[in-house]
């Protein structure tokens, strides 16, 4: 009766004894091809292996001896060398941001069993390899080396990675349309993460903005100081700083390395610059706030406007951007294949607005603020937004901001007190610099102290400074991470004005949608273990 049933339901349905015959022929196939393999493994380890000694685990490297050989980088390896025997050292097919098609083969000096062993190495590991560069008769689009391939004769595992990795490299350079990584996952787990060729390309663009800031300063007489870090007194007044023990006292982590640029201006250094950490215990989990960062800080004494400062910064800012976009456009053609973004513009000379003329520009739009009331984020959003359609530029200059909103050391406007001499630089809506012209008359200095609610007897050092004779000055502070977050893979419209003529020229420049992205171990309210 049951199996009527299952005749007229479904024809094609097996009976119970069917079932088991078709399970007990599965289980035969299975036990014969377990036979033959075992037979294909012993076989191939019982032919003689013409590359023995060509493969395998290198001891561990212990620095005992150096080898009389030459070691080729992956990104050396071009048509140049076709069939010429080489060395490449770490290579995992990628070696920092190069990658090259590498094959093992058996052949009259390739082992079956070296093949075998190559199969098996785990992914990340660092091996040494040694073959021929080939050139190929069809580009390898998925590599940097298109035209060369390595053909190996020798295999040597270095240090082998783990078999099961949190993250797959291929998964974590994938497009940011298909990205399935998250970021904790990627901060998680950053050694890896840091590997992919987005990632060295990107703190290869980041290592580029601090070497033109600095080749831009000292071809203009700036000196490098370094200076500490751990302070007596809040270098910016307000809460948001980082309280540590020192010794039976209390100290800082320095906000920014504003007194100690001002105090070189004051030794007769003239003009000065720094690039070190800075720190500020601001419980922010935005995209574009840390609570530690790198800071690129300029200090210069001016002859009779603070405006001449204003021009050397702007000028150093068209520097970097050139400098980016000449030499690092491999690079930045390496970020554009994972994070996408709109065209970037800026003039030259840059844009300057006033800060009364922004906050008009936004009343106009609907925004309801006061004179004196400082930017919130969604306000400079706007802003860069208006500017970009009013001026077509992503890049301005906002002077004279209300004295309120300002740190103690700066200057009041000399017509209304309401005012200062200060500015912020601007890039896509959010602020990459901030500076101004310094107080530099002692009581001035004191009096401002006080009103901001500065203890004058921790900054009695940097008043006194001011004591002894000072020259006007001003300079300003920029954030490396954000600079860089916002220009990488990005096509730039430079527009230059000199009367009515205007040269465009487009270029790649970065931008991404996170500072953590162009942080290497990002600190944040959320994140302090290491990584």
């Amino acid at each position: 009766m049951e199996n009527k049933e299952n005749s007229s339901g479904g024809e094609n349905q097996p009976s119970k004894k069917g079932l088991k015959k078709q399970q007990k022929a599965a289980e035969k196939e299975a036990k014969k091809e377990a036979r033959k393999q075992a037979q294909g493994e012993q076989q191939v380890s019982q032919e003689e292996d013409v590359s023995k000694g060509f493969y395998g685990n290198m001891p561990m490297i212990r620095s005992t001896e150096r080898p009389d050989r030459t070691i080729l980088d992956l990104k050396d390896l071009t048509p140049s060398l076709k069939d010429k025997k080489v060395w490449q050292c770490f290579f995992v097919l990628r070696q920092q941001k190069w990658t090259i098609q590498a094959l093992v083969c058996v052949g009259p000096n390739v082992s079956k069993q070296m093949v075998k062993f190559s199969a098996g190495i785990n992914k990340e590991s660092i091996i040494d390899v040694e073959g021929f560069a080939r050139t190929v008769d069809q580009k390898i689009e998925s590599c940097s080396q298109h035209d060369v391939e390595l053909h190996c004769e020798q295999v040597w595992v270095v240090s082998s990675a783990a078999p099961r990795l949190p993250l797959l490299i291929e998964d974590a350079v994938r497009p940011e349309t298909d990205d399935v990584i998250n970021q904790d996952t990627r901060l998680d787990n950053r050694i890896l993460d840091l590997r992919t060729t987005t990632n060295q390309a990107i703190y290869r663009i980041e290592a580029g903005v601090c070497k033109y800031f600095r080749d831009y300063l000292m071809e203009k007489d700036f000196i490098e100081i370094h200076v500490p870090k751990i302070i007596s007194a809040a270098s910016e007044g307000g809460a948001n700083v980082f309280t540590v023990s020192y010794f039976k006292d209390k100290a800082y982590l320095a906000q920014s390395p504003q007194l100690y640029k001002q105090m070189a201006i004051t030794a007769d250094f003239d003009r000065v610059f720094t690039i070190g950490q800075v720190f500020r215990a601001e419980d922010s989990n935005t995209h574009r706030h840390l609570t530690e960062f790198g800071g690129l800080d300029l200090e210069m004494a001016f002859k009779f406007h603070y405006h001449e400062v204003i021009e050397v910064i702007g000028d150093m800012f068209v520097h970097i951007f050139k400098n980016l976009r000449d030499n690092l456009q491999e690079e930045i053609e390496t970020v554009g294949r994972q994070y996408k973004s709109e065209p970037f513009k800026f003039l030259e000379p840059s844009l300057v607005l006033t800060y009364k003329e922004g906050v008009r520009l936004l009343r106009d739009n609907g925004v309801d603020m006061g004179d004196e009331d400082d930017l919130s984020t969604p306000a400079e959003k706007l802003l860069g937004r208006l500017i970009k359609q009013k001026y077509d530029t992503d890049f301005f200059i906002l002077d004279k901001f209300p004295l309120a909103v300002r740190p103690f050391y700066t200057m009041p406007d000399p017509t209304d007190k309401k005012w200062s001499n200060s500015y912020d630089m601007f890039m896509r809506g959010e602020e990459i610099l901030s500076g101004a012209q310094r107080v530099h008359c002692p009581d001035l200095l004191s009096e401002r102290a006080k009103e901001k609610g500065v203890d004058l007897e921790h900054i009695k050092s940097y008043i006194d400074s001011f004591r002894y004779g000072a020259p006007p000055h001003a300079g300003g502070g920029i954030g490396m991470e954000r600079v860089t977050m916002l220009f990488i893979n990005t096509y730039i419209s430079i527009h230059f004005r000199y009367g009515e003529s205007m040269e465009r020229v487009t270029m790649l420049f970065l931008g991404l949608d996170n500072i953590r992205k162009t942080s290497m171990f990002p600190r944040d309210p959320k994140r302090l273990s290491t990584p």
